[in-house]
């Protein structure tokens, strides 16, 4: 049987779930933020660095921040948007058949004045997060509740612990076009991505990936979203980076799916976008 309970990570009101065979996640209500997944054999499969604040006084630096309603600079709010440092609201949970569930909800009467001023529109979200044995499923909604369209941009800005990164690699993107940081478009010839410098790339989405570390083999499996951002800061950047240490570039790689440009959504609509791990 699932058990769910009330905690702390940090300083930041969190929510435990405890699947029947030991599997456990934490996600913080500020931003619907998952912090840890730990898999039945007691592995954490994700990232959060040391450095990073866990007070709700900044977005926090690993797990899984969730991105909306814009991708980075790719608008003109606030950059990665509101959701990942808003408090959102637990609003259910269960499980049966070998799944258990936390679902977590944001709308517009949950947002800052800040934030509801500069984004004056009617909308709610809801991340539900599943597990069963050892696979993760992400269902990410996005409903236009106003009575006009409003354009949007979403991720799951998902960090993974790779152990290190000397020994890891991304399978399934061989043939896949790509955009890298310094904006040229390019198409993958070689059977999988290493990592030996900085890595900023956007794909276009393929069904599913593999994700090979030192700990692990994790597939990754997307619906709804349009790309899949890969991203490593490497030496250099990272040391510009205040809420992570130097060395810590090292030890984690981003894989998100995402729809990185902002695209209307009408009035009462939903969009949908589902991502699975598993190991």
């Amino acid at each position: 049987m699932a058990v769910v309970t009330m905690t702390e990570y940090g300083a930041l009101p969190a929510v435990q779930l405890t699947a029947a065979d030991g599997a456990r996640i934490t996600v913080s209500l500020f931003g619907a933020h998952l912090l840890s997944w730990k898999t039945a054999d007691g592995k954490e499969r994700l990232f959060v660095s040391s450095q990073t604040p866990l007070d709700g006084s900044k977005a926090i630096r690993g797990g899984v921040p969730v991105i909306f309603p814009q991708f980075n600079v790719r608008g003109p709010g606030l950059r990665h948007g509101f959701a990942r440092v808003s408090t959102w609201r637990l609003g259910d949970s269960g499980g049966d058949g070998g799944r258990s569930f936390l679902e977590f909800r944001l709308n517009q009467d949950d947002l800052s004045p800040e934030h509801a001023q500069a984004w004056p529109h009617a909308f709610a979200l809801t991340l539900r997060f599943t597990l069963h044995g050892d696979a993760l499923d992400f269902q990410y909604t996005v409903h236009n509740s106003g009575q006009q369209a409003f354009p949007f941009g979403v991720a799951l800005h998902t960090y993974y612990d790779v152990g290190h990164l000397d020994a890891t690699s991304i399978s399934g993107l061989q043939h896949q076009q790509y955009t890298d940081h310094h904006l040229n478009t390019q198409v993958q010839e070689y059977p999988a991505l290493h990592f030996t410098e900085k890595h900023d790339r956007l794909y276009q989405s393929t069904p599913s990936l593999t994700l090979n570390t030192a700990n692990a083999t994790l597939r990754l499996e997307q619906q709804g979203f349009s790309e899949w951002v890969v991203w490593n800061p490497g030496q250099e950047d990272a040391k510009a980076l205040v809420d992570l240490a130097d060395e810590e570039y090292l030890r984690f790689v981003c894989i998100e799916p995402a729809r990185i440009d902002q695209q209307p959504l009408e009035a009462g609509a939903t969009w949908t976008g589902k991502h699975t791990i598993g190991v």
